[in-house]
């Protein structure tokens, strides 16, 4: 029997293995209706590629923060009849805004990585800013390597621990809201040329490339906005 085949004839205890769950949690996703229902065969029932492509979406949704209810909310705007590829292309889409996976560090190796030393208050604050989380262990901490230098920054300029707390809402709600529209944008705008020109072949390193070069966009945008803020300013000085 080919892969295919066999992918097409899971059951649910297969398919819980392959998308990485259990089958208590497959079931439950099954019973709010995330999933097709699977094909019966007499007393047997089988679990196929549209299955997997679901699943997989759930998963890359939960690994953003979504809710169970937003889960349900996004998976309801996909068509039922859609096919795998088109429900993976959704996930391909996602993956790019994925955050860095935190790295590990304990209080030592985040002082040596910080190039400075660290007091309980600076702790405080690169916690606020989401940058650093404690562990159940004692000094060893989860941190977003790639942003720790933002926070050293923001450390160096003396930014109050209210204010931190605040600027993470500021660009968690900001930054959620730019990711899910850009990424609309790719799906309904951007996508259809590809697939009309039969660009598609390339298409995830074209996503991966979307990301950079729309935060780009996005700090130059940040930086204009910023300038005639202080040109307004000066305007009503005078």
């Amino acid at each position: 029997m080919a892969d295919g085949d066999l992918a097409e004839n899971l059951s649910v205890e297969q398919l819980a293995s392959r998308v990485g769950m259990s089958v208590r949690t497959v079931r439950f996703y099954a019973g709010r209706g995330l999933i097709p229902a699977p094909r019966r065969e007499g007393r047997h029932v089988y679990y196929g590629p549209d299955h997997i492509a679901r699943l997989e979406l759930v998963r890359e949704l939960q690994a953003h923060g979504f809710t169970l209810s937003a889960i349900e909310g996004y998976l309801e705007k996909i068509p039922e009849d859609a096919s795998p590829a088109q429900v993976a292309l959704h996930r391909t889409l996602l993956a790019p805004w994925m955050p860095e996976l935190p790295e590990t560090l304990t209080r030592a190796q985040l002082v040596k990585r910080a190039g400075r030393d660290l007091t309980d208050d600076d702790l405080d604050l690169l916690v606020a800013l989401g940058i650093v989380e404690p562990t159940p262990t004692e000094d060893v901490f989860s941190v977003a390597s790639a942003h720790l230098g933002i926070g050293v920054g923001l450390l160096e300029i003396g930014m109050p621990l209210e204010a931190a707390h605040e600027a993470r809402r500021i660009f968690t709600v900001h930054g959620q809201q730019i990711a899910q529209d850009l990424t609309e944008l790719f799906r309904t705008s951007v996508w259809p040329k590809m697939k009309e020109s039969g660009q598609t072949e390339g298409a995830t390193a074209i996503i991966e490339r979307f990301k950079p070069l729309t935060i780009a966009a996005l700090v130059t945008a940040y930086e204009q906005a910023v300038d005639e803020m202080k040109r307004e300013t000066i305007r009503r000085r005078r």
